[in-house]
């Protein structure tokens, strides 16, 4: 559209069924409306745990990614009022100006330690983090190599990069090989999520590795679904596969299993570096509250003390998969804390999803685009926070309505 010109601006505000007119954004609401993928938000009156009330009513809840139950731990929220105390509420600038507390300072070198990388880098979201190390490390003449089932943001950061976007079926590593092999990139990345957040099956990260040092690739896990989760004392896929390799870059983040908010990336010393000089999502942006990071030390040692948490997920997990009496639906392959259970039509789904939550049960429906057409799904997340009861009940009423 150039306004330039005048005509096409007037000609197009007139059009009311312009996409970009009132009516026209009206007719696309309607639409998803109709097809049965249009979101909506419910108002979470309590905080984040198992048992919360929204929109008015309590309810069971198997929709959040608070694994570990952390989130509204005691011990965390008194760390939060001792960082506020010390540090204040805002960061006031961005890391590059004066907003990298000493609090920041503590908790990227304790990652880093707990991760067992050289350095990181803290970033306000992982979506964030996402952007600023694709960005920042390919461009044109590069390419990046992604798993088909990868979460948005790094599908986002890959078309926002300029690096040729080469996708692959789902941990299909025969395909990636034969993409790298015949590619003549300058700078050669593949990108993938650690655990498929709607999914819950891993990555095949040994695999994946062998393949980046073999073709002179980098190698991203985006392990937002693992960290706190996986590994010895939750340190992560890499720990849980036993994998260590200067071609990985290491994303995780802080608001899921750890319980806080935030994220980080961990790798060698000169990719830190280049993402504090390049990645303008670290760069342009106000850091995150310093009391959040002094937070955030304490979760860390949580993860680590509170065996417990992790042993609990997977004997609910088991639990789930026991109970559970499929007839018509499927419920896909997960050691996870997320279990998918694939419904196909999206009314189907919704319906379901609400006749959950007339029994007081909240059961997210997935749907288009998040997942493939004719794959919606209910999304149940498990936490440490749930206990068995709480998963027999699930089970009884997901049978009851098949």
């Amino acid at each position: 559209m150039r306004c330039s010109a005048g005509s096409t601006c007037i000609r197009r505000a007139a059009d009311s069924t312009h996409p970009m007119s009132s009516s026209g954004l009206a007719d696309q609401i309607a639409a998803l409306a109709a097809d049965g993928l249009q979101r909506r938000r419910r108002v979470l009156e309590t905080p984040q745990t198992v048992h919360v009330t929204a929109d008015g009513r309590d309810y069971l809840a198997f929709c959040s990614n608070d694994y570990l139950g952390l989130a509204n731990h005691p011990e965390l929220i008194a760390a939060v009022c001792a960082g506020a105390g010390r540090y204040g509420v805002g960061a006031g600038a961005s890391h590059l100006i004066l907003g990298h507390s000493i609090a920041h300072h503590v908790l990227e070198d304790a990652l880093a330690h707990f991760v067992q990388l050289p350095r990181t880098l803290l970033f306000s979201t992982g979506y964030m983090a996402n952007l600023g190390v694709v960005t920042a490390l390919v461009g044109h003449g590069d390419a990046v190599f992604a798993d088909k089932l990868n979460h948005a943001s790094l599908n986002d950061a890959a078309l926002l990069s300029r690096a040729k976007f080469r996708r692959y079926p789902h941990n299909d590593l025969a395909a990636l090989e034969r993409l790298l092999a015949a590619s003549r990139a300058c700078r050669k990345l593949v990108v993938t999520d650690a655990v498929f957040s709607m999914d819950g099956d891993l990555a095949p990260v040994p695999g994946l590795v062998a393949l980046c040092e073999r073709h002179d690739a980098w190698l991203l896990l985006d392990d937002a679904h693992g960290f706190g989760v996986l590994g010895v004392g939750g340190r992560g896929v890499l720990s849980h596969f036993n994998i260590a390799s200067s071609r990985v870059i290491y994303m995780a983040t802080l608001g899921k299993a750890a319980g806080v908010s935030g994220a980080f990336v961990s790798a060698e010393g000169e990719v830190i570096e280049t993402l504090i000089q390049r990645a303008r999502s670290y760069i342009y942006t106000t850091a995150t509250p310093p009391l959040l990071a002094h937070a955030l030390l304490t979760s860390l040692e949580l993860i680590v003390e509170e065996t417990w948490r992790r042993e609990r997920l997977t004997q609910l997990a088991t639990l789930l998969r026991a109970r559970l009496r499929t007839k018509h639906w499927r419920l896909l392959p997960s050691s996870t804390a997320i279990q998918p259970l694939v419904i196909g039509a999206n009314d189907v789904t919704l319906r379901v999803s609400g006749q959950l939550a007339e029994r007081g049960l909240l059961v997210p429906a997935i749907r288009p685009p998040t997942v493939p057409r004719g794959t919606a799904r209910l999304r149940i997340s498990l936490s440490a926070a749930h206990n068995v009861d709480d998963v027999e009940r699930l089970a009884a009423a997901l049978n009851e309505l098949q």
